[in-house]
């Protein structure tokens, strides 16, 4: 391929990046256009120049409107959903030393069954059954939980006859009511922040309340309340595993405050869904590693004691509802000849039992 110009509109790469199965397109200032495929990051043309701070700007310009450009004017950086006829993107565009940096999250539009996406369904179905309580979906950034949280809404929409409310920043996959009256706000565009969306949610009498992420004491605060009094609540947060889901869930409050929280959690929370996606051992796409935690009577004094560290053998024998740690999955995937060696070896947590189990 010749040199490439610069696309005038950033559609046009989003073009080119749904065609080619993309997770992310990235146009940053000093750097050729990129895109992430099957989780690695290059250029999309290894012949094309790094883009200027002034066509950057361009860029910027060609999506934004007056509203969103002067935000970012006086912010330094913007966050929001795109919206158009390729379909929906997360777009994400900051200040930076050389420019601007526009990053573009590829949602895909059709919401992808708790079959497809192969989660063990008849462990996770009774979480969703439950008129109270917390359920968490936690995994690093790019380890698909809004793809899992979308199944598991969309499952509720149909299973259910109640009312849904999601509070989401920006709002990714649209549920159209099936079984259950869905509402979805978006942080910014129709609420200003995520505790102030939670307090007036409680107040519209919903029966299931998407979070979109529980970054801070007050939103963790209020999602662990609205799950006491009532109401399913379904969050992210962006943690490795079970332990250490619930340690920074409790590490959020004041000390004088955790022995109450630790209470509070070991009633209220329903499960723990942990996920990575794993390089295929044959370089065709990702797989889906999974840990689930179930909160049984033995997870809720654990966790009221504080001593989450005892959770992975717990886990261990929990299977008889479906308990799995994350080094069980990956071994899993191993055994089937899905992911290497290596991967399974970087990936999981007790690495000197790993190369135990590889030695023998």
């Amino acid at each position: 391929m010749s040199e490439h110009s610069v696309l005038a509109h950033v559609d046009e790469y989003l073009k080119v990046g749904i065609e080619y199965e993309c997770s992310d397109i990235h146009l940053p200032a000093g750097y050729p256009p990129a895109w992430r495929r099957f989780g690695n990051l290059s250029p999309i043309w290894d012949d094309h120049a790094p883009l200027t701070e002034e066509q950057t700007e361009s860029l910027a310009r060609s999506f934004l409107d007056d509203k969103r450009w002067e935000h970012l004017q006086k912010i330094g950086d913007i966050d929001f959903a795109y919206a158009s006829d390729l379909g929906r993107f997360r777009a994400s565009i900051v200040k930076q030393r050389l420019g601007y940096e526009i990053v573009f999250r590829i949602i895909t539009t059709n919401i992808r069954t708790m079959e497809e996406l192969e989660l063990p369904i008849e462990s996770i179905t009774p979480l969703t059954r439950y008129q109270n309580g917390l359920i968490l979906i936690t995994g690093s950034v790019g380890s698909g939980k809004s793809t899992t949280m979308a199944s598991l809404v969309d499952f509720i929409n149909k299973d259910r006859e109640d009312h849904i409310l999601t509070l989401e920043d920006p709002i990714e996959y649209v549920f159209n009511s099936k079984g259950c009256h869905v509402n979805q706000r978006e942080v910014l565009t129709h609420t200003e922040s995520f505790p102030k969306a939670l307090r007036g949610a409680l107040r519209e009498d919903p029966d299931v309340i998407m979070v979109g992420e529980m970054r801070d004491l007050e939103t963790i605060s209020l999602a662990l309340t609205a799950a006491e009094t009532g109401h399913l609540v379904l969050a992210t947060l962006h943690t490795g595993n079970a332990p250490r889901t619930l340690d920074r869930v409790l590490d959020v409050f004041p000390t004088d405050q955790r022995s109450q929280i630790r209470i509070m959690v070991s009633e209220s929370l329903r499960g723990i869904i942990s996920q990575q996606l794993v390089p295929r051992a044959d370089g065709q796409g990702r797989v889906l590693a999974l840990e689930l935690l179930v909160n049984s009577a033995a997870v809720a004094a654990t966790i009221r004691d504080g001593k989450t560290f005892m959770l992975p053998g717990i886990m261990q024998t929990g299977k008889n509802v479906g308990m799995i740690t994350m080094d069980e999955s990956l071994r899993g995937l191993y055994t089937k000849g899905l992911i290497t060696q290596e991967e399974t070896l970087y990936r999981c947590e007790d690495k000197a039992q790993m190369k135990t189990y590889f030695q023998s």
